[in-house]
């Protein structure tokens, strides 16, 4: 019966899809155009990771009590609230830009508050996705769930640099809090139609955070797998926070707009493919090849400073993104009970996503040093760290395939 009724949600789920989209797409706007602000105020990769980091910092720290949240609490109401009130952050940069300019210190404290509440986010989506569809359609779901957050990458920079072109930061903030409405408002219709969960009153809330954690270190090939992630994102990380520095340093933000969107339609075609078809078998040896070509197409971003050869090589990187993403998702998924999605995957997405603190902690440094080594520009900094961590990424790539608890995970379902 349970079955049956899922059966019958795809279309609360594409509804509920249809929000996070146009929110990525407006989050997208805000991340590319502060991005620009900031590079051309300080011209220092260093300055625009601190803003990434900032931006990212609390979503990860507050994932794992988010996620507790999401298993104990009404998971739409929370995604609610998580971006509605996450607009108060944007709205701040706003006023700040109005009265005078924003300097970089009221950018940090606006993404970060606006991070603050997009923490409750992302457990809730993930495990609301679980309660709405059976196992049967998860991998065509996550290709489409795959497809939304690359709107941010492949919308969002040709429509920002356009815009910038006649105009400023100023009108992406707003189109940003405009989209935080109609996010609101499908996630709303979506709660109305399915059955709320009742609370965990019989739990604490600190047993609830342990028996998360137990979920997820219990299953050795998923927390062996989580750990791999964590070492991956590292190398991911560096490639996100310096290919905008590496490629404004010798071309305008309209340029800049047009080349991570296409770049960023590799994943779109990877995506739409995985949303058609799915993947039906070998996720781990998918997971590891899928991976391993990311690396050498970030070695290739990186040697020259030509947009055609950045962008050829920047869409094969998202073209094999979405591969990786749609095998972890679905090793991790089938080997968690529902019951316990949200509190797990707040564990998850920490554990996983350490690499990205690191990354957005050091990469911008390393890339201003670098220069400053060689007697280089900014961009050639940035260049020879991305080199270097696609070096990396394919080699702890090529050990993913040889663990064999991880392999295993093929064979596991709960």
């Amino acid at each position: 019966m349970e079955n049956q009724l899922k059966k019958s949600n795809f279309g609360k789920f594409l509804l509920l899809w249809s929000g996070e989209l146009v929110s990525s797409i407006g989050g997208g706007l805000t991340s590319f155009g502060l991005g620009v602000y900031v590079f051309h105020q300080t011209g220092s990769a260093a300055s625009m990771a601190l803003v990434t980091l900032l931006a990212f910092l609390p979503t990860l720290i507050l994932s794992v009590p988010a996620g507790v949240l999401a298993d104990r609490y009404d998971r739409r109401l929370l995604m609610m609230l998580g971006d509605g009130c996450s607009a108060l952050g944007i709205i701040y940069i706003l006023i700040c830009m109005r009265n005078g300019g924003a300097s970089l210190w009221q950018i940090c404290i606006g993404v970060f508050v606006s991070s603050v509440f997009s923490s409750l986010l992302e457990p809730s989506y993930r495990a609301t996705v679980s309660d709405l569809l059976t196992k049967e359609v998860f991998s065509r779901a996550n290709g489409l769930v795959s497809l939304a957050g690359s709107a941010r990458y492949l919308i969002s920079p040709i429509v920002a640099g356009l815009l910038l072109s006649v105009s400023d930061v100023k009108l992406l903030l707003m189109i940003d809090i405009s989209t935080f409405v109609l996010t609101v408002i499908s996630t709303a219709v979506v709660r109305r139609g399915i059955e709320t969960k009742s609370c965990e009153k019989e739990k604490s809330f600190m047993d609830s955070l342990r028996e998360g954690w137990d979920v997820v270190h219990s299953r050795k090939g998923v927390f062996y797998l989580i750990l791999v992630s964590a070492v991956m994102t590292l190398f991911l990380g560096v490639f996100q926070i310096l290919a905008e520095p590496l490629i404004l340093s010798f071309a305008d933000s309209k340029t800049l707009g047009i080349g991570e969107t296409v770049c960023a339609s590799g994943m779109l075609v990877s995506s739409l493919i995985l949303g058609m078809r799915g993947i039906r078998s070998h996720y781990v040896r998918t997971l590891g090849i899928a991976l391993m070509l990311a690396g050498v197409f970030m070695i290739g971003f990186g040697i020259w400073e030509n947009i055609f050869i950045i962008c050829g090589f920047g869409f094969l990187f998202f073209s094999a993104l979405p591969f990786a993403n749609n095998c972890l998702d679905y090793l991790v998924r089938t080997n968690i009970p529902d019951e316990l999605q949200g509190r797990a995957w707040g564990f998850i997405g920490f554990l996983s996503q350490i690499g990205y603190v690191a990354a957005y902690g050091t990469g911008g440094l390393l890339a201003d040093l670098a220069a400053k080594a060689f007697h280089r520009g900014v961009g050639r900094g940035a260049g020879l760290v991305i080199i270097v961590s696609g070096a990396c990424l394919f080699v702890v790539a090529a050990m993913i395939t040889k663990i064999k608890c991880i392999q295993d995970l093929e064979g596991m379902t709960v």
